[in-house]
């Protein structure tokens, strides 16, 4: 066998780092800004949620949301998201990325919106309505992530396309980040205009009325970004290499990537052998495939799920984990408004100091090091500061200690995003052929949302208080918030082992990886 590449393709592995690579990064980028915005923001307004709709003038603590109202709000964006990466990864390599790409686009900018509306104003009627848009903007997030990096990692060189997929999943932490700044901000506010008593001291005045347009505000500024660059995004011409191999259109691949590149390609002879050849045609479900594939995508597959448990449990439920250790005052001693504000203030710190460098860290050295090499390292660090937190656990909550608990558990963070957070992302976009490419990362991903739905789901239950006494209203007795971090590090470690299934991409062509040019000599 002897490997052949079209001419066109191999004259996007070699390009030179120019504007259209940025200018990919952006568009690809402000969807997952968007991803992330929406996915997220609904951590900084459960506990207002719960304070507005689920009052009790009787009770001493302020209104919470029962547990399967939390679970749902916390969980149905996940589900949807599944869904869609699984049917828009599929339709990606059916229909094309740049058709689905504004499919999805239009779907988060109408459900972001819509999010932010409700039918009525009683408890079952905005929190029916939120979940239901919820799930329908998550179904739409769903369908960028193997968009992006599937679009991403066929319009890069060889040399540095890790970087440049790693670059379009870093928006993600600027995503949390402005999710945090536009709580802060729009917190601020309202609670200048509408000062309001705290909850010990006046248990129905604490929530004012006006308080209800705060996570309206916030779950609606989701669609801003999409918004503004849906144009750009419908500009952007199809990929080369799904033109070339998938639809089998070279003349079209050739004159597409002449414009982009700026430079004046030839269709080669022998181009119509490469894309033809038969033996390339194997289907997803195929032995050919299992022989392949079947490892690498165990393995891309195994570690997501694994690593999704943990990240979304520590993301999602920040707060809770919080005021366990004090680092948000009690519930009672603030009002409404304010609370949203130190909620929004302890993420921002977070993902200041921690989430943001930690993407950006894999931007500048995945390259160097190598996916392989960052997954191990990140599960690794990962299972030890997830142990130190958790075993010395009460050692941690006591005041003096608390600044040194919230740094151990930035590095967590830092080292999920320096590590397996990110490449789990972009392995699956680089290691299968065109033809599944899209539908591969699909799986991959929504392999990670399940471990996400479990982290959801479970964490919320596990992290109860052991004491019946001191657990959340309606919620039975967990294990506690020292034994989930636990069970947390030994699902870092079980990652770490399966990260050796996963192969190392660097420096290969998107071709070579996946053995799609092979001709017979």
């Amino acid at each position: 066998m002897a490997e052949q590449q079209l001419g066109v393709l191999k004259a996007l592995d070699v390009a030179k780092t120019q504007l259209y690579h940025f200018t990919a990064i952006v568009i690809a980028g402000m969807g997952f800004f968007t991803d992330a915005y929406d996915l997220f923001c609904v951590s900084l307004v459960t506990k207002l949620l719960g304070r507005l709709y689920y009052f009790n003038p009787a009770s001493e603590k302020p209104g919470s949301l029962p547990p399967h109202v939390a679970a749902a709000v916390n969980g149905v964006a996940l589900c949807g998201t599944l869904a869609g990466q699984l049917f828009f990864g599929w339709l990606g390599d059916k229909l094309g990325r740049k058709k689905v790409y504004g499919i999805t686009l239009i779907m988060m900018i109408v459900c972001s919106v819509a999010s932010g509306l409700s039918f009525g104003n009683k408890a079952k009627g905005v929190m029916t309505t939120l979940c239901f848009f919820r799930f329908w903007l998550g179904f739409g997030i769903g369908g960028d992530y193997p968009l992006s990096a599937t679009i991403m990692s066929e319009y890069a060189n060889k040399k540095t396309r890790g970087a440049f997929i790693a670059a379009v999943f870093a928006m993600q932490g600027v995503g949390i980040l402005a999710g945090g700044f536009v709580a802060l901000a729009v917190s601020s506010i309202f609670d200048k205009k509408f000062p309001a008593p705290i909850y010990s001291v006046d248990r129905a005045l604490s929530t004012p009325p006006q308080a209800d347009y705060i996570w309206r505000i916030i779950v609606m500024f989701g669609a801003l970004p999409a918004a503004l660059t849906y144009y750009w995004r419908m500009k952007m011409p199809e990929t080369a290499r799904y033109t070339a191999l998938v639809a089998k259109n070279i003349k079209q691949a050739t004159q597409d990537m002449s414009k982009v590149l700026q430079v004046e390609l030839e269709m080669e002879e022998r181009a119509e052998n490469i894309v033809q050849d038969p033996r390339l045609n194997y289907g997803l479900l195929s032995k050919e495939f299992a022989r392949r594939h079947g490892l690498p995508l165990l393995g891309c597959t195994s570690t997501w799920f694994l690593l999704d448990i943990a990240f979304y449990s520590q993301n999602l439920f920040q707060k809770d984990i919080f005021s366990a250790i004090g680092w948000i005052p009690k519930a009672a001693t603030m009002n409404g408004i304010h609370e949203v504000f130190m909620i929004a203030r302890a993420q921002t710190l977070i993902a200041l100091c921690s989430t943001v460098p930690g993407y950006w860290f894999t931007v500048a050295f995945i390259d160097i090091m190598g996916r392989f090499a960052i997954q191990l390292m990140g599960f690794f660090m990962m299972t030890v500061f997830m142990f130190a937190i958790a075993f010395p656990y009460n050692h941690w909550i006591k005041p003096d200690n608390r600044i040194g608990f919230v740094v151990m558990y930035s590095l967590t963070f830092f080292f999920a995003n320096f590590g397996p957070n990110a490449t789990t992302f972009i392995v699956p976009a680089e290691i299968f052929p065109a033809r599944l490419r899209s539908t591969c990362h699909g799986i991959s991903a929504a392999t990670g949302k399940a471990g996400a739905i479990v982290g959801a789901f479970g964490f919320l239950y596990a992290a109860q208080p052991q004491d019946k006494t001191k657990t959340d209203a309606g919620y039975p007795p967990g294990i506690g918030v020292k034994n989930s971090l636990i069970m947390l590090g030994v699902i870092n470690f079980i990652g770490m082992l399966f990260t050796f299934l996963v192969p190392e991409p660097k420096g290969k062509s998107l071709e070579e990886l996946s053995g799609e040019t092979e001709v017979e000599k």
